[in-house]
């Protein structure tokens, strides 16, 4: 992932609802450009916040089974506010349907209480070497890295509670 759009995730219930936040400061990258003078987060980056949340609940549920979680499809897309540096951007997903190997999902983010975006998505959930066996190292190293990002997210917790449901 270029950016990471999630600062904490805030409650899992490690089956189908997860929450997390992003807090936007000036100093991300993309603001400089979008726009100058008025800068604002890309409603792009906002339905990507959604879907690395979403993918994070994946990655508990499945106990980090797939390297790849990946947005396939987007539904139903509305903005309703700009996200302005300052602003923290709350995330709240759903899983609608786990299939085997996609996922859909509906998503919120709100900012003091008002919807900023909401969409309704669908993930691809893979691993690298189901496409090519060459590429199994690599799914392994993308699994570590997952797990490790996980704690600095705060989501230690979260994989022990999925431990106690298993």
């Amino acid at each position: 992932m270029k950016f990471t759009l999630i600062d904490k995730i805030t409650s899992c219930n490690c089956v189908d609802k997860i929450s997390s936040v992003k807090n936007l400061s000036l100093g991300e990258e993309y603001l400089a450009d979008h726009f100058p003078g008025y800068p604002v987060m890309p409603g792009v980056l906002m339905i990507e916040a959604m879907v690395q949340t979403a993918g994070w609940l994946v990655r508990i549920r499945t106990d980090f089974a797939f390297s790849m979680i990946i947005l396939s499809e987007t539904r139903n897309v509305k903005y309703g506010r700009f996200i302005v540096p300052g602003d923290q951007l709350e995330i709240d997903v759903v899983v609608k349907e786990f299939q085997k190997n996609k996922v859909k999902c509906k998503g919120t983010g709100k900012v003091n209480g008002q919807v900023a975006v909401s969409a309704q998505f669908d993930l691809d959930c893979f691993n690298l070497a189901d496409r090519n066996p060459s590429l199994a190292a690599n799914d392994v190293s993308l699994k570590e890295y997952a797990m490790s990002a996980l704690h600095d997210l705060g989501g230690a917790n979260f994989i022990e509670e999925q431990n106690k449901l298993n």
